[in-house]
């Protein structure tokens, strides 16, 4: 018996407890109601802004040329390096288109090399005044003729020759490979993105905060070299709702603001060591923010009414005055920063604050005695008092 009664007394004492929040107050029968004095003291606030992840460098690959895939030389998620082949398209046809221009350059080679020798030896009869000027003019447009043949041969055998690489799609800088959509034997052309690149080793990631926000962090003149390196480092929140185990920096301020949205997008770098985050991801930026002497009440105290908050002041003759405040947008969910309304030394009350109204004398105690008579009300209730309290 003596246990359940004190499990009973434990039970009221917390609906006790509950009921002295913001929601109402226990009854004491004397008009007691606990009042705190403002003072100031430092908060660490945080700010949060939705982000999306990408890779420093995220390539969509394509082919140059088009044909059937003959072979896909890597696999999803494999780190590839520069200059790497990832896909081999069929490439007969180029081989092809090579040999032939290989052809004409050996077929112009050798025109060049006998329209040479005409002419050197067309040069010698000239000077032994055989021929005449206009047999040594035609030699000469006759050589330069052959050059210029053989120039466009070899022209035409770089260009079958760069055709046929195409044909070995390589990774243009080092990553990992994305998904892989097609499969050996596909039909691809240049419309086709065979998959992506994506250097992970630093994350870029991207967030957008309001041009008010933006300037309330960076609070620094000088141009965005300035503002950004005047922000803080960043946190990034995952998923799953861990927190990211490596800081990062705000790299980039864009210098355009969006007109339809009013916000201003930048970009931060996170390190990446343990391949953790990976390209087209999401998570949340966390800016932290401190606030040296502040006026910091809990959000208890607080009544809200129409957007607008209001908490009672108590004054020298002990009546509560209700007083409209301006708080800091971003909160801890517990408490608020008090911008303006509040100063040091004025008297709030705590407890109770739904049953008050403006100009009503209490009589003010401290929050531990108000503590305390919670408890001596709870230990002094009978069966029928724990069964109402129970019930409201």
């Amino acid at each position: 018996m003596k246990k359940n009664r004190m499990m009973l007394v434990a039970a009221v004492a917390t609906v006790l407890v509950s009921c002295g929040g913001g929601s109402g107050r226990p009854t004491f029968g004397d008009n007691e109601y606990p009042v705190e004095t403002v003072s100031v003291q430092d908060a660490s606030l945080q700010s949060t802004y939705p982000a999306t992840i990408n890779g420093i460098q995220d390539v969509e690959i394509r082919p140059k040329v088009s044909g059937f895939l003959t072979q896909v030389c890597v696999s999803e998620g494999q780190t590839v390096n520069a200059g790497q082949v990832l896909f081999v398209i069929d490439n007969e046809t180029y081989q092809a288109q090579v040999r032939q221009a290989q052809a004409a350059v050996n077929t112009a080679q050798s025109g060049m090399k006998t329209a040479k020798l005409t002419f050197e030896n067309t040069k010698q009869l000239h000077a032994n005044k055989v021929v005449g000027d206009y047999e040594l003019q035609t030699a000469e447009n006759t050589y330069l003729s052959a050059q210029a043949q053989l120039a466009q041969a070899q022209a035409a055998l770089a260009s079958a020759q760069e055709a046929l690489s195409f044909c070995y799609v390589k990774s243009p800088a080092k990553g990992v490979v994305g998904t892989l959509p097609l499969k050996k034997g596909a039909l691809v052309s240049a419309s086709n993105v065979l998959t992506h690149v994506s250097d992970i080793s630093t994350m870029d990631v991207y967030f957008s905060m309001t041009e008010k926000d933006m300037l309330t962090m960076s609070q620094a003149e000088g141009g965005l070299k300035s503002a950004v390196e005047a922000f803080p480092a960043l946190k990034l929140q995952l998923a799953d709702g861990t927190v990211y185990g490596y800081e990062g920096h705000v790299t980039t301020i864009s210098g355009v603001i969006d007109r339809s949205t009013g916000s201003v997008q930048l970009k931060a770098q996170f390190p990446n060591p343990d391949k953790l985050l990976k390209s087209g991801g999401s998570g949340t930026i966390i800016i932290p923010r401190s606030a040296n002497a502040a006026i910091i009440i809990p959000q208890t105290v607080v009544m809200e009414v129409q957007n607008k908050k209001f908490v009672y002041l108590v004054n020298d003759s002990n009546k509560v005055q209700y007083t409209e405040i301006n708080v800091d947008p971003q909160t801890d969910g517990n408490n608020y920063i008090v911008t303006s309304g509040l100063k040091v030394g004025d008297k709030y009350v705590t407890n109770g604050i739904t049953k008050l109204t403006d100009q009503m004398e209490i009589v003010p105690i401290t929050p531990q005695r108000y503590q305390e008579k919670i408890q001596e009300q709870a230990k002094a209730m009978t069966a029928s008092d724990i069964v109402n309290a129970m019930k409201k």
